[in-house]
């Protein structure tokens, strides 16, 4: 009798069993093209007499932003987009007309080229000694400070412009150069262009070079080579002295008989 009650139970349990493992394959092969790649790859379901236990989903969390990085101001950030162009700023029916037309002929429509030739007059105004002065150091100063701010922002955009990068080096040189020349004639001259354009002169660094063994012996016999040229030519110079001294008294002789 127990045996029939333990063998019903056992029977029960397992048809209960089967009857929900059936449900759930129904469940899924009912549809088969709305299951998503998430279940046909994801984590395997564990069954466990009858229980099903599903692992927690895994968090993707958002990555921080990347900040942008903020270069130094343009030098043509202080000219205001409303200004005319070079070319309009002296025509007087350029400053009556309608807005639409101002703003064709202002900067804010400009190329770059001409916002440059306009920062470059500027900074010529602010050193030149009269206005028609176009050729003095100052100007020239100006001229390549304003070409070598070009270049430098240029170059902060595109690090690997080798044309450029060789083009300010040497328009850095040549304004070296200028204001060298240009400290040693006029030195208030020079203080002032350096003011106007806000340029910081730094010296050059004095001349170096490392003591080596074959530099060392060098230096000696070139020195060496150097005093004995010296002695030798102290010993003609004497000679030399002797034999005027000589052909002197041999005149004196002559013209005292």
């Amino acid at each position: 009798m127990f045996t029939n009650i333990a063998l019903r139970t056992v029977l029960k349990t397992s048809v209960g069993v089967l009857r929900e493992s059936g449900a759930l394959c129904s469940a899924l092969s009912a549809k088969p093209w709305t299951c998503s790649s998430a279940l046909l790859s994801g984590p395997r379901v564990c069954c466990v007499a009858g229980s099903f236990a599903v692992p927690p989903p895994v968090r993707h969390y958002a990555r921080a932003a990347k900040k942008k990085k903020t270069g130094p101001e343009s030098q043509l950030s202080d000219l205001p987009p409303t200004m005319l162009k070079m070319d309009y700023t002296a025509v007087p029916l350029a400053q009556t007309t309608d807005d639409l037309v101002k703003r064709l002929l202002s900067l804010e429509l400009a190329s770059h080229r001409e916002k440059l030739q306009l920062k470059k007059e500027q900074l010529i105004a602010k050193v030149q000694k009269d206005e028609n002065d176009r050729s003095s150091v100052g100007v020239q100063v100006a001229i390549l400070t304003a070409r070598i701010r070009n270049y430098q922002e240029h170059l902060q955009k595109h690090h690997k412009d080798k044309a450029n990068k060789r083009r300010m080096l040497m328009a850095i040189d040549r304004r070296k150069k200028l204001l060298k020349n240009l400290r040693l004639v006029s030195y208030d001259t020079f203080e002032k262009v350096c003011e106007q354009l806000g340029i910081t002169y730094t010296f050059p660094p004095e001349y170096y070079r490392r003591a080596t063994r074959r530099w060392l012996a060098k230096k000696a016999f070139c020195i060496k080579v150097f005093k004995e040229v010296q002695k030798q030519r102290a010993e003609q110079r004497l000679k030399m002295k002797q034999s005027l001294a000589s052909t002197d008294t041999e005149a004196a002789k002559t013209r005292a008989v």
